[in-house]
């Protein structure tokens, strides 16, 4: 009876803890049923990200940038975050900032002008999290190599609300 009264203890204990553990963490993957995202936008110099609907601002983000916020990247570890239209290309669920969804970085009119510097454009521009849980990315202020940062909530928001093929326009 000792046994079985322990193993049954154990059981439920085990269950119980199971559960809160699920309540806690919770997944990264959020699921969101509202109006569409017709279009993102960013505004540098304000560190202002901008999801709009088809008729009003569904949801505004404030942002890190790249460690040398001024200016349109150009070239490969210049720091500079993109000014320009582009889209939002790609996502990467198992990305090392969280979750991230790319942006179509660098465009033909990039990746010419490079070019003619003998330079490379660079690439894998993206909307992401924090670096590591617990800190909080728009507080350390352009720290990315170019990247839109988020804090993780943020940006699993942002990941769940944002699909492919949605315009992004990103203004100095």
């Amino acid at each position: 009876m000792k046994t079985y009264k322990c193993a049954r203890r154990t059981v439920l204990l085990g269950g119980l803890a199971a559960f809160l553990s699920g309540c806690a963490g919770g997944s990264k993957f959020r699921s969101y049923n509202g109006p569409a995202v017709t279009r993102v936008r960013l505004y540098k110099g304000q560190r202002l990200l901008v999801l709009d609907g088809a008729s009003s601002v569904l949801r505004t983000y404030p942002v890190g940038l790249g460690f040398a916020p001024e200016g349109h990247k150009q070239f490969e570890g210049d720091g500079r975050t993109p000014e320009g239209s582009y889209l939002v290309d790609r996502r990467n669920p198992e990305s090392s900032f969280h979750l991230s969804i790319g942006i179509s970085y660098p465009n033909e009119a990039d990746i010419a002008f490079a070019e003619v510097q003998e330079k490379s454009p660079g690439g894998d521009i993206f909307i992401h999290g924090g670096p590591r849980r617990g800190i909080d990315p728009t507080n350390v202020q352009d720290w990315t190599a170019g990247c839109i940062a988020l804090t993780d909530r943020q940006i699993e928001d942002v990941y769940a609300m944002v699909r492919d093929g949605t315009p992004i326009d990103i203004y100095a």
